[in-house]
């Protein structure tokens, strides 16, 4: 199938999940933020060192996200879904038509206590409840655990640190996937910062998870990703910019350090 084809099938993708997404919180959010995002760039294939010592590749890669944050009554939540679109399958599919999503709801204390935020550098605390899922390589991740939201200030509209495990609960080898692996944790950093007129962003996070076993008892590096995204908004709901993708042992594969960076644009609904 031709990439034109299939970003069509990315885009209704993408839209079907928006749709649904608009109709399950537009009565009960306090407020919604709710984004499309088209990346292109060069990303690397991992573990192909497993095929032939030294081989490498990287794939010319679209992305389309649909990416959603909202606060209710009791907390937030926020997901993304990306469709990732290589221009050819290359040595084992990597990043060939695939579908990758987490979602993260979170319970305010400050919220459902009815406290004020905090005044000092500490505005919140949130318990968080978290999904990762790979369609391709079928993985499946459940990471618990505790969400601080800070008082930054200086242009910072929001800045968190997440602390969670990384439960496992992929259908391994068995079930046609990747080696399912040992339970971990994640240290996660995601902020945003503007210019007071709104007009440039930065944006993103950073994560770090510690090493597992997989269930060949092969090790699984720890890694960290790093994803900040430098947007400027040509209209309030529409941006150009790029992505700087920075992935320490990627998927954990101690051979595969990826610094790429990516085009984007972003519009907002």
């Amino acid at each position: 199938m031709r990439l034109r084809s299939r970003v069509g099938v990315g885009l209704a993708t993408i839209a079907l999940i928006g749709l649904l997404a608009g109709a399950q919180t537009a009565s009960a959010a306090d407020w919604s933020n709710t984004e499309m995002h088209l990346q292109y760039g060069s990303l690397d294939t991992p573990f192909l060192g497993f095929i032939e010592p030294g081989l490498e590749e990287d794939k010319d890669t679209l992305i389309i996200t649909l990416q959603h944050a909202s606060g209710w009554k009791y907390g937030g939540n926020f997901f993304f879904f990306d469709v990732l679109l290589a221009d050819d399958a290359g040595i084992n599919g990597f990043n060939d038509n695939d579908i990758y999503g987490e979602w993260y709801p979170t319970f305010s204390f400050r919220k459902m206590s009815g406290k004020e935020r905090g005044k000092g550098a500490l505005g919140d605390v949130s318990l968080i409840l978290g999904l990762n899922y790979a369609a391709q390589a079928k993985v499946l991740k459940y990471l618990p655990g505790v969400s601080l939201s800070w008082n930054a200030g200086g242009g910072f509209n929001f800045l968190n640190t997440d602390f969670t495990l990384y439960m496992d609960d992929s259908s391994g080898v068995a079930g046609g996937g990747v080696p399912a692996e040992d339970d971990s944790w994640m240290f996660d950093v995601n902020w945003r910062w503007a210019t007071q007129n709104n007009k440039f962003s930065i944006e993103g996070h950073a994560e770090y998870i510690a090493s597992r076993d997989n269930e060949f008892g092969g090790k699984v590096e720890e890694w960290i990703l790093a994803q900040p995204q430098f947007r400027y908004y040509v209209h309030p709901s529409f941006a150009i910019g790029i992505e700087y993708q920075y992935w320490m042992n990627k998927l954990g594969d101690p051979d595969t350090d990826e610094s790429t960076i990516q085009a984007l644009v972003v519009w907002a609904f």
